[in-house]
């Protein structure tokens, strides 16, 4: 079969053969139609990430849209190495899959599940939001960022706040409050905090971290006790490391959380996959995304990486759908 295949890692995957899985007990060849090019997909093909090989010679891609062995399309996660999603077929466990809506194209079906995933479970496992509290998304220019905005308002929220560097996309996205990181955003956020906020979705750490933290934080130490702050870690693409002083935190009400990859059982990131699609065509749940063959690897890994790539195992036109 055709497979994107990384031989080194740092280096993006190569179009060429590969093996064909073959399914065992408790297995399902999946013949792929869609897999997306996520941040971690990249991490892991790098040797950046946690949870990545040891070695190389292996199928990227950590979730994709498919036919199973029974002739269902089906959203799957973690398929089982070498073989990732981004090859003619992948080897998935028959219990990480999940129905997608009729209503929704493979493609778009894929890139809604990348780009809202961390944010579903992040709200709805690991913060807990409830109806009517005020979300606040820092890194809400991305795709990723963007669709937490959505399932905030989704799932009950009665006030978004999105916060991000890039002025113009700011300004088009769906929130009541837009604060651009620029000289004037720490008297912005100020304000925010002194109306309250109930949780924060950080994608992207580092510097916008510190100012956040320290704008959550200045008013602290109130006899009545501080309000419950969760601030939801997902993501470090503005840095890995901030600095973080301890009695900013004693008098405060706030709450380090991580949402990721061992945060929530596998189960549950495969429940919130399903409940994220299934919600979709009547949320009306939307992302931008490029949609390229499987030949044209190569060209989106080392791509615009602003745009959410989605690879397609049909030879189509590329396609970039803003919609």
């Amino acid at each position: 079969m055709k497979a994107a295949v990384v031989k080194t890692f740092g280096i993006a995957p190569s179009f060429q053969d590969f093996r064909d899985p073959q399914a065992g007990d408790g297995d399902s060849v999946v013949t792929v139609r869609a897999a997306a090019l996520s941040p971690i997909v990249k991490a892991l093909a790098a040797g950046r990430h946690y949870a990545s090989s040891a070695t190389a010679g292996f199928v990227p891609g950590v979730d994709g849209v498919g036919i199973d062995g029974a002739g269902r399309r089906v959203y799957f996660l973690f398929p089982k190495a070498p073989f990732g999603s981004m090859a003619e077929r992948s080897l998935v466990a028959s219990e990480m899959m999940v129905p997608v809506p009729e209503t929704l194209s493979d493609v778009r079906a894929a890139a809604i599940a990348t780009a809202g995933l961390a944010s579903w479970i992040a709200l709805s496992r690991r913060a807990r939001v409830l109806a009517g509290e005020t979300v606040m998304v820092i890194g809400a220019t991305g795709s990723a960022g963007s669709m937490a905005l959505q399932t905030a308002r989704y799932l009950g929220a009665g006030k978004v706040i999105a916060i991000g560097r890039n002025e113009e996309r700011l300004a088009a996205l769906d929130a009541d409050v837009k604060i651009a990181l620029n000289d004037s955003a720490d008297e912005a956020l100020s304000t925010q905090f002194g109306e309250r906020v109930d949780v924060v979705l950080d994608f992207v750490w580092g510097e916008p971290a510190t100012r956040v933290l320290k704008a959550a934080t200045q008013r602290r130490g109130s006899p009545a006790g501080e309000p419950r702050l969760r601030y939801v870690q997902l993501g470090t693409l503005a840095g890995d490391e901030i600095p973080l002083r301890g009695d900013m935190l004693r008098s405060s009400g706030v709450e380090l959380i991580g949402s990721g990859i061992g945060s929530v059982a596998v189960k549950d990131l495969l429940v919130g996959a399903g409940e994220l699609l299934a919600a979709a065509p009547r949320a009306g749940f939307n992302t931008p995304f490029e949609s390229l063959p499987l030949r044209s690897i190569a060209d989106a890994w080392n791509g615009d990486p602003d745009v959410r790539y989605i690879l397609t195992m049909e030879e189509r036109e590329p396609r970039r759908d803003r919609d």
